[in-house]
């Protein structure tokens, strides 16, 4: 059954380059954002890696950890992790998870259930669809999840901006409008009544009756 919005994460226990988890576990009373690859030493990956390593700040400040997952071995995670520094000059210090029989791939639905064998032999066109980013809440529930065509690399800016929106949101009732930013002016939703609108929000603009703007709380 494909994984949906609100579905609980799947657990799983795994071996990674930081040692041994249980992904619950390891989420802890945080976000987590889980991304997957289909290969090691794949050159969209390795951009992709790399990018996330040098943003590894900017999801801890949202309480955000980052995890990644290939279904390769954890000893060539190890020797991958020697050219991703090389070529973008940051080190990957997060964990990233050997998915060698392709358990976590099929329980996260990103390859069939039915689907036969292991790692070993596989082409990255073989796990072409595992390239999903997960965002996965503190009450370990799917936030946000975004599958890439292998050649199109990931655009982290857009993971951290969604991120952004699901912890205001989640702590607010507001949405946020196409194209939203940090500091940009949001929705008030449909279950607050002007009234309430005004208590929580003070001075709102009514754009439509059922389209109310106000600036961004907190």
């Amino acid at each position: 059954m494909a994984l949906r919005i609100n579905d609980i994460a799947p657990d799983f226990t795994a071996d990674t380059t930081e040692g041994r988890i249980n992904f619950h576990e390891w989420i802890g009373d945080g976000y987590a954002i889980l991304f997957s690859h289909p290969k090691d030493f794949t050159p969209v990956c390795t951009t992709e890696l790399g990018a996330m390593a040098g943003m590894a700040e900017e999801f801890a400040k949202r309480n955000a950890k980052i995890i990644g997952i290939s279904v390769d071995p954890v000893e060539n995670h190890h020797k991958w992790k020697e050219d991703i520094a090389a070529v973008t000059g940051n080190a990957v210090s997060y964990p990233l998870i050997g998915d060698t029989d392709l358990s976590i791939a099929k329980l996260y639905d990103m390859l069939p259930a039915e689907e036969e064998g292991t790692a070993e032999g596989r082409t990255p066109a073989d796990n072409q669809t595992v390239r999903t980013v997960f965002i996965i809440g503190p009450d370990k529930k799917v936030k946000l999840s975004l599958t890439y065509p292998m050649t199109t690399g990931r655009n982290f800016d857009e993971i951290l901006r969604a991120l952004d929106s699901i912890q205001l949101t989640a702590q607010h009732k507001v949405a946020t409008p196409a194209n939203w930013k940090h500091g940009d002016d949001v929705i008030i939703t449909a279950a607050v009544s002007d009234d309430e609108a005004k208590e929580r929000f003070g001075a709102f603009e009514t754009v439509l009756p059922y389209l109310r703007k106000t600036k961004q709380p907190g």
